[in-house]
């Protein structure tokens, strides 16, 4: 009888079209990686203002420029093991208010000192949101679609901290530069409050912890009618399960079964944030140093992190063949075109090209990677999974920074310092293939014969 059928909930996502509710899941978390963005990026967007304000040197802004660094890798850290044990729908709700309340205090601010405090608060909760709304979005979609829709929600960072530049030039000059935290807290508090009214609980995470029948057939229908008449949910993970599961998201993170894989994502995710930060915060000065004018400097360097255009692309490669080789791919070639930026530094067309090429490559496959890790940990070890890769890869960002500032020190060439600085997508690129050939293996051994392998 169809009141008696069991439902694999994972397959009946797979079978029907991508629903309204889902698209409403999608935009929700869209929008929350959107002001992600825009509230990361907006102590860039005021900093001259601050300076001028507050009659402060270059050097006094440093610790407000790295406290929300710092309080991203802890939020991601933290979240993760959170969402795993209590769900991701009131950790997302929660962070999104911590880091809108956090930023729109952040506009009251009276000096560097309280800023600082705040920008982290504020980190703490971007960190958060971060990883879960890409937990909860990967867990909405059919398996080969998700690493498409996944990309394309990840391409809110990117729109978000582009369009806060747009505002910021726009607002700073009519109202101050209080006027862009303000927007930046005002709009995730409200978010918050649809969230809190409208976003659904993940469907695979409450299979995971057996929550009751009910709660899962009132979000389920709303994909497929056909789940009403199911009396019972099941969930056949499409990664290999550990003994470990019931445990909680640390002790799969860690487990025999995916400590390499968790390893070599968290190395891969860090070296590419080394190149990203390495080349955004410092390509400006060593192209003005190699004869560049800085107006010519800057134009060219802003050619690399609106190289971003290729993420939708990858993620619809990732869904049709092997996703680690896609991504190790993005960041082998990515590596040659760092290197060839020192290479074309006498031409500027070349350099140009390379620059811009560099930057589709990297940002692509640094967008992929949340998809990527994603579909690598089963439901109860996914928020962490994500959130731990995240949090580590942040420390990559303040490596980066660090590395080229020594590099620079040190009187290397600028061609030495590209291929330096490239040497950390080939490491990207390695540790992606090392995961995959860990992966298959395990996978090939402990799966009876037959059984598809969809790690």
């Amino acid at each position: 009888m169809e009141e008696t059928r069991t439902v694999d909930v994972q397959a009946l996502i797979n079978e029907h079209p991508f629903s309204r509710f889902q698209w409403l899941v999608f935009a929700m978390c869209f929008v929350i990686v959107l002001m992600d963005g825009f509230d990361t990026a907006a102590i860039g967007f005021i900093a001259p203002s601050l300076l001028s304000e507050w009659h402060s040197g270059k050097a006094a802004l440093a610790p407000v420029l790295s406290a929300a660094l710092f309080g991203l890798a802890s939020g991601a850290l933290l979240s993760g093991p959170l969402s795993d044990r209590c769900g991701r729908r009131v950790v997302l709700t929660v962070s999104v208010l911590l880091f809108g309340v956090s930023c729109f205090a952040s506009a009251f601010a009276q000096n560097l000192s309280e800023l600082t405090t705040l920008r982290f608060v504020t980190g703490i909760g971007l960190g958060a949101a971060m990883p879960n709304a890409v937990t909860l979005m990967s867990e909405f979609s059919p398996d080969g679609r998700r690493a498409t829709i996944v990309n394309l929600m990840f391409c809110g960072f990117p729109l978000g901290a582009a369009f806060g530049g747009f505002l910021a030039a726009w607002m700073i000059p009519q109202f101050g530069w209080r006027s862009v935290l303000l927007l930046g807290g005002a709009v995730p508090m409200l978010l918050a409050v649809v969230l809190a009214l409208r976003l659904p609980e993940s469907i695979r995470y409450m299979v995971s912890k057996q929550k009751p029948t009910e709660k899962i057939r009132n979000v389920l229908v709303r994909i497929s009618a056909d789940a009403q008449f199911a009396h019972a949910f099941v969930l056949q993970e499409g990664v290999k399960r550990t003994k470990e599961e019931s445990k909680g998201g640390i002790r799969i993170v860690l487990s025999r079964s995916f400590i390499v894989g968790s390893v070599m994502l968290w190395l891969c995710y860090f070296m590419g944030l080394v190149i990203f930060y390495g080349l955004v915060n410092w390509m400006p000065v060593l192209l003005k140093d190699a004869g560049l004018t800085p107006q010519r400097a800057a134009l060219v360097s802003a050619l690399f992190p609106l190289g971003g255009a290729g993420t939708v692309l990858c993620g619809m490669l990732m869904d049709r063949f092997n996703p680690n080789r896609v991504v190790a791919a993005a960041y082998a070639f990515g590596a040659v075109a760092v290197y060839a930026i020192g290479q074309s530094v006498g031409n500027i067309g070349l350099l140009m090209c390379a620059v811009f090429i560099a930057g589709v490559l990297v940002n692509t496959a640094q967008a992929s990677m949340p998809a990527l890790a994603a579909a690598f940990y089963p439901t109860a070890g996914r928020g962490t999974g994500v959130a731990w890769m995240l949090g580590v890869g942040r420390f990559g960002g303040i490596t980066g920074s660090f590395l080229v500032a020594e590099l620079t020190r040190q009187q290397v060439s600028l061609p030495g310092i590209f291929t330096v600085v490239a040497i950390a997508g080939t490491v990207s690129c390695v540790a992606l293939m090392i995961k995959q050939a860990v992966s298959y293996n395990e996978a090939v051994s402990d799966l009876p014969d037959g059984e598809s392998l969809a790690h």
